[in-house]
């Protein structure tokens, strides 16, 4: 489908995580395509979207960084209200929870309803990674292993491009491959969900593990949006209050890739 053939699409509400601008890995060019073809009355940026861990180490501000928040404020003029959930890269923004500049508001946590009348709470999720909670210094670990998979990664998708063959992910390959990942995704997942259930509400929506998803596996609707350093997925509900996965791919041709349930199914290892 081309850009010429292609209609702006518009949805209720839109949820993205995990951006990571600061980090010289983060998709940014695609996520201001998606946001140029998406209209919603509602936007939760859900957490990263800024990455203070990687600007305090060495400042990386391209100028296609100006344009995405020109076009997020542009789009909070045009009526979008946009809410912003900070998450631990971020965390320095949690010095606003509460406060408003103009359509734009900061909060911890919050609750939505889609127009079936389900609720979901919508919160980063990194206060339920003990990890990152009880031992930060070890998380600063995890982000140095993370940046070096990409970096190998770089040269691995290279020889790919060379060869004529796909993108493949490194790190999500690992997720799905070393039992320990798979078990740390799970306990996140039943945090999570244990979290929706005691503030009464039927699902949540979360990033933080970059391991886009929905399932109903633990008696709540899980739903995590993923992220713009590898995947390149978000989530919207669409004007029938259906939530979808959107995985926005690098070939304006083949875009957009919908999926209706998780994401199990990645080009990793398949």
């Amino acid at each position: 489908m081309t850009n010429e053939a292609r209609e702006v699409r518009r949805v209720r509400a839109l949820f993205l995580s995990d951006v990571h601008l600061g980090m010289r890995a983060s998709r940014v060019v695609e996520l201001i395509d998606f946001l140029r073809w998406h209209e919603a009355e509602v936007i939760y940026l859900v957490g990263d979207i800024v990455d203070g861990w990687r600007l305090a180490k060495g400042w990386h501000w391209p100028a296609e960084y100006h344009q995405l928040i020109d076009l997020m404020l542009a789009k909070a003029q045009a009526g979008a209200r946009i809410v912003v959930l900070p998450g631990n890269h971020d965390e320095f923004l949690r010095e606003y929870l509460g406060t408003y500049f103009g359509e734009v508001e900061f909060v911890d946590r919050a609750i939505h309803t889609t127009a079936t009348g389900k609720t979901y709470l919508v919160i980063h999720g990194d206060q339920f990674d003990v990890v990152v909670e009880h031992a930060k210094w070890l998380a600063h670990v995890g982000d140095w292993a993370y940046r070096s998979a990409l970096r190998i990664n770089g040269v691995v998708n290279w020889v790919r491009r060379r060869m004529g063959l796909t993108y493949w992910s490194l790190s999500a390959w690992a997720k799905h491959k070393v039992k320990n990942a798979v078990s740390i995704i799970g306990r996140f997942e039943e945090a999570l969900s244990l979290e929706a259930r005691e503030s009464g509400v039927q699902g949540v929506i979360c990033g933080h593990i970059h391991y886009a998803d929905m399932h109903d596996r633990m008696g709540v609707h899980y739903v995590n949006t993923g992220d713009w350093v590898e995947s390149c997925t978000a989530v919207v509900e669409t004007p029938e209050g259906e939530l979808q996965i959107v995985k926005w791919s690098e070939a304006p041709e083949k875009r957009p890739k919908l999926r209706l349930g998780g994401l199990r199914e990645r080009e990793a290892g398949e």
